[in-house]
């Protein structure tokens, strides 16, 4: 992993971790088990890698520990297992950012893609009619913003490789699983096709939907500059990701929003 982070973290495969370096704090990792999210597999039976993958949510530097507190940001790194869940990439189940009591309202979401290639699969909501879906593949280096009360799951769409990716959050994030878990899923299933993802409709919602499938878009209107490391565009102007925690602050984005 060599993209210019700005603190030194490094993702591990055996055991499925992280290692954090001089002046790094963060937490021991959680692992999601193959059987946490099987009920949200297209296979639900499949055989995968287990864990599927680890997360550490809370990690940064010494120096911006407090500073991170009193913004109610929070810093989060994932990395996924290799390999494949049956015939499906490996994959979390999907969620919504439940309501936060910080802000009184659902939160979104930065991602940045640090090794591996991601796809973002997102949806308007989890209700029977899923409204515009989005599945949005990213590359290391690239950053993609998930809207406030959006579904969404993220994909490796490669089975070859670990995909790993940092993230940030509010400090109080809560996922609500219910709409998700009633329809046995998002509105689409990726599937793995000769080491291509293709995607196959969920009947189980009452509206079908068309997936638009695309390349990250530069939020240039979120203030995100392109090619700099989300940490760093924090350290520089912590102002760029306040819109985290503080989802009022881009009011204007977040009704026709394009992931």
């Amino acid at each position: 992993m060599n993209l210019p982070l700005g603190f030194d973290i490094q993702p591990t495969t055996n055991p499925l971790g992280f290692n954090y370096g001089p002046g790094v704090f963060g937490p021991p990792c959680e692992f999601r088990s193959l059987d946490s999210i099987r009920p949200s597999l297209l296979d639900p039976q499949c055989a995968g890698p287990d864990p599927v993958y680890a997360i550490a949510m809370d990690v940064g530097t010494e120096d911006r520990r407090e500073d991170l507190l009193a913004r109610n940001l929070l810093f989060g790194v994932v990395t996924y297992a290799a390999g494949c869940l049956g015939n499906e990439p490996v994959r979390s189940q999907g969620h919504i950012h439940a309501v936060s009591q910080s802000c009184g309202r659902s939160t979104p979401e930065l991602y940045e893609i640090w090794a591996g290639r991601a796809v973002i699969l997102m949806q308007e909501t989890a209700e029977d009619d899923p409204g515009r879906c989005f599945a949005v593949t990213a590359e290391p280096g690239e950053v993609v913003v998930v809207p406030p009360g959006w579904a969404h799951a993220t994909i490796s769409a490669d089975p070859l490789q670990s995909l790993t990716f940092g993230a940030w959050c509010v400090r109080d994030f809560c996922f609500d699983y219910v709409g998700v878990r009633a329809h046995a899923g998002l509105a689409w299933f990726p599937k793995l096709e000769g080491g291509a993802l293709d995607w196959i409709v969920n009947p189980r919602y009452l509206v079908r939907s068309q997936l638009i499938r695309k390349s990250p878009e530069l939020y240039r209107n979120l203030g995100l500059r392109p090619g700099v490391p989300i940490w760093r565009q924090y350290l520089e102007n912590p102002e760029t990701v306040m819109w985290v925690p503080r989802p009022d602050r881009a009011e204007n984005q977040w009704s026709e929003f394009v992931p």
